[in-house]
């Protein structure tokens, strides 16, 4: 049996008409089916559970050897609340969230290839079903590699409150339904690894450097920190922050967690009018 006829030996499975064959046919409905897509990416992805951990190789670099070097920046004027390891790994951790989902595309552009994006939409499946079954495998595998590396990051010296984690690890699920949501869209749309990856490119670098995840941009020049306002990972970032250091009162927190869950909200919408329009 091919990994394709699995998922549709599993739909069947799960057809309300399935009971008899004199049952009337009705329509699957969505989670069900975002369910049963669901099944199917995790059976792909627990053949070989060895890339949940090689993703998680450059941030564990980054732990081990960037974090050090912030010691000495503590104690420098504009360096946030906290020490080296309440203003790094909250970062380190949103990193993870935004490098961790938004290279799933190529992934759907595969499966376009292959003809296995297709023969679904040929079903009557939901096309958010479709899309959301992909996205919580992602997101479920974000949410372990988090609390992975908070785990090692407590080895090395980390002390942050359990509230505090499980609020952060949350906002990286967030980040996660919203990046890989959008990178499947991006996949759908563009259907080529050679204009998907110059596009990824383009979008990560300026997040990256104007979001405050490697050097907080309250250590930046006055106008390079008025940019980085424009960015929302930017006060996503800030609001991991506030909860590592479990300061729960303060607005960035609130601005944060209210950035990421908007995030989620867009790049799903986009993500599923693009699929409706694919699909048409």
């Amino acid at each position: 049996m091919t990994d394709l006829d699995y998922y549709f030996y599993l739909r069947t499975l799960d057809e309300p008409g399935s009971a008899g064959r004199d049952a009337p046919p009705r329509e699957v409905p969505m989670l069900r089916d975002a369910m049963i897509t669901f099944r199917y990416q995790m059976r792909l992805l627990l053949r070989e559970p060895v890339w949940i951990v090689i993703v998680m190789i450059q941030p564990l670099l980054y732990l081990a050897l960037f974090a050090p070097l912030l010691e000495p920046l503590t104690k420098t004027a504009g360096f946030p609340p906290g020490d080296a390891w309440q203003v790094f790994v909250p970062g380190l951790l949103i990193q993870l969230g935004i490098f961790g989902s938004m290279f799933v595309g190529f992934g759907i552009i595969a499966e376009i290839r292959y003809g296995t994006v297709e023969r679904m939409r040929v079903t009557p499946a939901s096309r958010f079903g479709l899309l959301f079954g992909r996205v919580m495998r992602d997101t479920i595998v974000l949410l372990i590699q988090a609390t992975l590396l908070t785990l090692i990051a407590i080895a090395f010296g980390l002390r942050v409150p359990l509230l505090g984690a499980l609020i952060t690890v949350g906002i990286v699920g967030l980040l996660g339904i919203s990046l890989a949501s959008l990178s499947y869209a991006a996949g759908l749309w563009l259907k080529s690894e050679d204009a998907l990856a110059p596009l990824l490119n383009m979008v990560s670098v300026p997040v990256l450097l104007l979001s405050g995840i490697l050097l907080p941009m309250t250590l930046a020049p006055p106008w390079l920190r008025h940019l980085a306002q424009l960015n929302p990972f930017s006060h996503v970032v800030d609001g991991a922050r506030a909860a590592f250091r479990n300061d729960l009162g303060d607005g960035s927190l609130v601005i944060g967690l209210v950035s990421a869950a908007l995030l989620a909200v867009v790049g799903l919408a986009i993500a599923v009018r693009t699929f409706q329009r694919e699909s048409a």
